[in-house]
């Protein structure tokens, strides 16, 4: 994200006229010798005439948006504060007081923030860096041959997924499957939740500069989801595992793995935390410790509800995959 919004080669020919910044001997740019603006306004312009341009859209909105995901941060953030989150070094989870769990919460969202934060520094760092590298995509190439066999290719793929998530084709081999769950259902349901945050975001960010509400609405809209998700996951009257038995059926397998793919694929998709970390980054101060403080506390506070409700009186079941 930090390398594509500060770079300015490899979209310089924009919509087909090729930004001029370089410098001549008496220290101005060519449009400054014609009386345009200064390299510092074209810099800004270009910057802006970029995010009109599909392919930079598809690979910071599309890609980098999708990558990362604010709704499993804060659903990782909860399970660290009801001392649910799976320890990789040991095979059960320790007990622990309150204190170790607090710690645990202010652990997981400062380092996940710091990281993402000297990630997109480090990204423009570069991008400055490689400056005199950086090639130059002809605007012939991305409009008429990039964004047209997208179009295809993009619909193309989707439509696979959704025929494997039906007909698996090793499904009768008799081998114990699990790529299914993991990756095809998350692939299905990837692309809408993309496309929701996408839609949102163009309707809703520029109505309050300061505060950049169609992120904030799709990063809420899908903690909530993955908070009821994750419920129904780990409800033994739903899918998971009853407590009085190890069977399980078919039926409960399938409908968990439908559960993950719209946790992985749809929550994953809708949510974002490296355009939540670039507003914040852009942003005054005052305006971006309001934002992201509103952000943590509103995301974590749903969680509290939704999942805290079940974790505290029922407790969570096993789920089946």
């Amino acid at each position: 994200m930090g390398f594509f919004a500060e770079d300015r080669n490899i979209f310089r020919e924009e919509w087909g006229q090729q930004q001029n910044t370089e410098k001549h001997g008496n220290g101005f740019s060519s449009e400054e010798n014609q009386g345009g603006t200064s390299p510092e306004n074209n810099l800004k312009l270009h910057k802006a005439v970029k995010k009109s341009i599909p392919l930079y859209v598809g690979l910071t909105t599309g890609f980098c948006g999708s990558f990362t995901s604010f709704s499993s941060f804060m659903g990782d953030v909860f399970l660290a504060l009801s001392n649910d989150l799976p320890n990789p070094n040991t095979g059960s989870i320790l007990p622990r007081n309150g204190g170790y769990g607090f710690m645990a919460v202010v652990a997981i969202i400062l380092y996940t923030i710091s990281l993402s934060l000297s990630s997109l520094g480090f990204g423009a760092h570069l991008a400055v860096a490689l400056d005199r590298f950086t090639p130059t995509l002809p605007f012939i190439v991305t409009r008429r041959i990039i964004d047209r066999s997208m179009v295809v290719l993009g619909f193309g793929c989707w439509l696979g997924a959704v025929f494997l998530a039906i007909w698996p084709p090793d499904r009768h081999n008799g081998i114990d499957q699990n790529w299914r769950g993991r990756a095809v259902f998350a692939t299905v349901f990837a692309p809408l939740g993309c496309l929701l945050r996408y839609y949102v975001s163009l309707f809703l960010n520029a109505r309050i500069p300061a505060f950049p509400l169609g992120t904030f609405t799709v990063n809420m809209l899908g903690t909530m989801i993955l908070g009821m998700c994750f419920d129904l996951k780990h409800a033994a009257s739903v899918v998971a595992v009853p407590a009085s038995t190890t069977a399980f059926s078919v039926g409960r397998l399938t409908g968990c793995q439908v559960l993950n793919g719209v946790l992985d694929g749809f929550c994953g998709c809708t949510t974002t935390v490296s355009t939540w970390i670039a507003e914040l980054y852009s942003l005054e101060l005052r305006h971006a410790y309001r934002y992201g403080l509103l952000t943590i506390g509103l995301a974590l506070s749903f969680l509290v509800v939704i999942m805290g409700s079940m974790r505290w009186t029922v407790g969570f079941a096993v789920p089946v995959c």
